[in-house]
């Protein structure tokens, strides 16, 4: 058996060694992997997650016992210094050595860091491993502002994590614009604005001549005679190969950087490779994750002497979401190409910048930018890559056709079998249509065979689109299920409840579904039931998801929180009193939420009856937090207080707080309520936003904050407050009757063919006629209202399971906390290297 030895255990290295073991099961070669850092590979793509809640474990390409199963032997924490070419083995910087038959070097790159004077000073970090995060964020508990050096994708990334971290962010970059390799001048232009509408201060065509401070930042002086002021700096701005190791036993490396390969990845000793960041191929580094896969696989396929295509450069077109902002580069973006013409589209009030360039004859796309709209870019990208025919009218791409009928030539159907689908994994269109015919039908089983999606994630809708068509052409009914066990689609299911008169899940799944259940389709039927029937969810606790069978969230560390409803943001300093009393009793930790109201962490189990005791006896009841159901109806203080208020937002906003609590739909709903064009309650990121004018109020409907905020859109203006409740009446239950699971209202009206014209038919005009049946069902809803926590309270049956062992009345021992600025968190959680 011949050894392979590993250098590097980042992505492209991990790739490696996953393609291999699909090839060899341990048989032909014996694999070692050495890694410097304390963890298994992990996914650097998403490191700005690390910041919005993910750990170390979240991230991991796969865990420890992943490379025990399939007989790798990994190293972390151990560090390759040295090759002996002549007698093939390395040597680390513990001492030890391994001899080897094959090396991989996939070393990867490190941050480039400019030499500018004081870059070595204390609150000066480079963005790049899971070591850098740390030291970021312990460092940023103590500041108040941070710049990241450098404005390209990198950039922007570390600029999600700083302003992740609560922290004034500043980006400076050299350039005269933000991304200077992926977006022309306008495109840059509309970008920007995007993000100081954020809060992120821009400062464009900056020459950093030196960090100052006395040992510890202080801030950064320009070229320009400029200064800013800032307590920590993340450096950004590019990588360099990590090319030392080559370098120093004899191997070329390029003028730019890089370990020299040829077309099969192969250095000057043929039994080297070197694959990722690390290598340079015709004095190219690419540092995307996709040509590092497809070199890991071109290696495998050498190795395993298998017919593979030679490494001829990589596209690099790239679609990512940089700080909620879609951005997409494809092709040649900024029209280098002899005699190509752009066409372009601008919409600075709906954030829309959309730029193609064509070929002279007007046959064939070039490139092009996209920014806050990518929903095109995998199908132009396949008509660049393929060289697919223009519609009769090109600009159809990015205005849509305005003739009601699709472009010519354009679709899923028209892509060459050769087209590649995923480029992460070099999957292709007759790869995925195989595997369909094979019997893979949904997009977990694809993901699964194919490994296609499993990387950035940026083909899954092409795959999708894929799906589809192709269980038409094979004549396989396509229908929206569900789950594998029920055969209906929600709406369906919702109906069939209604109609049969069906009260729980089990009698649903033996009259209408087979076999039984699973974790998509419980809670999904306990969401149809509560939203039909309205009856205490902790009757059928076995199909609920924890946080609906406990009616609280479970929280880090295991135990939960308790949110009581505040209508409206309103509360009596007596009721705050009580809060603080059941806070300090049960020592929990309270914090002040942004849908003003006060949440309490760290409650046990089996004190949660006896934490909703005492607040009902208070006059609080269940807020909602745990469920897909309404949570807050946000206020500001409206004409009662406010100068400037028209309309008295408060007591709207606890009227309809009060009229739609607890009413269960597919995913949670947020409401606000604005007493003036101001727009203090933000009512316009909400599923339903009122605005009060000078004759009533305005309803906005369909927006949401989160990982991708959508504004609410305008569904009626000048309306009394009975309309407008009536129509908050039709929209919810009609939300309810017709989205999917786990659907919020944005992406809801997303999918609703008419968008929201349609939607006003609806909800305004009654284009359906089933205005009176919509209100009806939501009376029944609000005269059927009970609070869940006081229905436990009152209940012993249901009280008695509230507890962490079924079978004993001890307390969890393992729940640990440390305290905080004067109060108590949970520990923090061990990753084990």
């Amino acid at each position: 058996m011949k050894k392979i030895v590993v250098v590097g255990n980042g992505m492209v290295g991990y790739k490696f060694c996953e393609k291999l073991r699909d090839a060899d099961k341990g048989e032909k070669y014996e694999v070692s992997v050495y890694g410097e850092e304390p963890w298994p590979a992990y996914d650097r793509v998403h490191l700005s997650s690390y910041f919005s809640g993910m750990g170390a474990k979240d991230l991991m390409m796969a865990p420890l016992e992943w490379y025990y199963q399939n007989k790798i032997q990994l190293h972390t924490k151990e560090l390759i210094v040295k090759i002996d070419r002549e007698n093939r083995k390395v040597f680390s910087h513990l001492g030890n050595e391994e001899s080897y038959d094959f090396l991989i070097l996939a070393t990867g790159s490190g941050a480039f860091v400019p030499s500018i004077p004081g870059v070595e000073k204390r609150g000066v970090f480079v963005y790049r491993t899971l070591e850098d995060l740390d030291a970021m964020k312990a460092y940023g508990k103590h500041v108040k502002s941070a710049a990241v050096l450098g404005g390209g994708l990198l950039g922007l990334e570390a600029a999600k994590a700083v302003l992740d971290m609560g922290l004034k962010t500043h980006v400076v970059e050299f350039a005269p614009r933000l991304m200077p390799r992926q977006l022309d001048e306008s495109g840059s232009a509309l970008l920007k604005s995007k993000m100081e509408d954020l809060g992120i201060s821009v400062h464009l065509s900056k020459n950093t001549q030196n960090i100052e401070g006395n040992g510890k930042l202080t801030g950064m002086s320009f070229a320009d005679g400029s200064f800013l002021d800032v307590d920590m700096l993340v450096i950004s701005a590019g990588i360099k190969p990590r090319d030392e190791l080559a370098k120093d036993c004899g191997l070329p490396v390029a003028q730019r950087g890089g370990i020299v390969v040829n077309e099969n990845l192969q250095t000057s000793e043929p039994n080297i490779y070197a694959i990722g960041e690390a290598a340079s191929y015709n004095n190219m580094v690419y540092g995307l994750v996709a040509p590092g896969y497809e070199m890991a696989t071109q290696v495998v396929n050498q190795l395993m002497g298998k017919e593979g295509k030679p490494f001829q450069g990589f596209d690099m077109s790239t679609k990512l979401k940089l700080i909620g902002v879609e951005v997409g580069s494809f092709g040649d973006p900024f029209g280098e190409t002899e005699s190509c013409k752009p066409i372009v589209y601008e919409n600075k009030s709906s954030g829309i910048y959309k730029r193609i360039n064509i070929s002279q004859d007007g046959k064939r796309l070039i490139g092009g930018v996209l920014v806050g709209d990518t929903s095109a870019y995998n199908m132009m990208l396949q008509m660049v890559q393929n060289n697919m025919p223009l519609p009769p009218e090109p600009e159809d791409l990015i205005l849509g056709s305005r003739g009601g009928d699709k472009p010519a030539g354009l679709g899923i159907a028209n892509l060459p079998d050769t087209a590649q689908i995923c480029s992460c994994e070099n999957i292709s269109k007759a790869d995925l249509c195989g595997a369909i015919q094979d019997g893979q039908y949904d997009i977990a089983s694809l993901k699964s065979c194919t490994k296609a999606g499993t990387g950035c994630g940026g083909c899954l809708p092409l795959m999708g689109d894929l799906l589809k068509h192709q269980l038409q052409a094979m004549g396989q009914k396509v229908k929206n299920v569900l789950c594998e066990h029920f055969d209906y689609s929600r709406q369906e299911l919702l109906d069939i409840v209604k109609i049969k008169g069906i009260r729980t899940y089990d009698q649903l799944l033996d009259e209408f579904g087979n076999g039984d259940g699973c974790e998509t389709c419980k809670p999904a039927v306990a969401s149809i039931l509560a939203s039909t029937w309205n009856e205490l969810i902790t009757k059928q606790d076995t199909i609920q998801d924890t946080n609906d069978r406990f009616l609280a969230n479970i929280q880090k560390g295991g135990t939960y929180s308790v949110v009581p409803r505040i209508p409206g943001g309103e509360i009596t300093p007596e009721k705050l009193i009580v809060i603080g009393q059941v806070a300090k009793k049960y020592d929990l930790y309270t914090k002040i939420t942004g849908g003003q109201r006060i949440d309490m962490f760290g409650a046990r189990v089996e004190d949660l009856p006896d934490i909703w005791e005492e607040l009902i006896n208070a006059g609080f009841e269940s807020g909602h937090a745990y469920g897909k159901s309404l949570r807050t109806v946000k206020s500001c203080v409206g004409s009662v207080w406010c100068r400037y208020g028209v309309q008295d937002a408060v007591s709207f906003a606890i009227e309809v707080e009060e009229r739609y609590r607890g009413l269960r739909s597919p995913h949670k709903l947020k409401g606000a309520v604005s007493g003036c064009i101001r727009e203090c309650a933000e009512a316009q990121s909400k599923d339903f936003g009122i605005i009060a004018t000078e004759k009533g109020w305005n309803l906005y409907v369909c927006g949401n904050g989160g990982s991708k905020p959508q504004h609410a859109i305008l569904l009626a203006n000048d309306i009394d407050s009975e309309t407008c409740l009536k129509y908050i009446d039709r929209f919810l239950m009609f939300y309810i009757k017709t989205a999917e699971p786990l659907n919020r209202t944005a992406t809801w009206l997303n999918k609703m063919e008419g968008g929201i014209d349609y939607l006003r038919d609806v909800v305004v005009n009654d284009c359906l006629g089933i205005g009176d049946e919509l209100e009806r069902e939501m009376e029944f809803m609000v005269e059927t209202y009970a609070c869940e926590w006081k229905e436990v309270v009152n209940n012993p049956e249901l009280r008695a399971k509230f507890r962490h062992f079924v079978n004993v009345e001890e307390k969890d021992q393992s729940v640990d906390f440390r305290p905080m600025r004067g109060q108590k968190v949970p520990v923090e959680w061990a990753v084990k290297a």
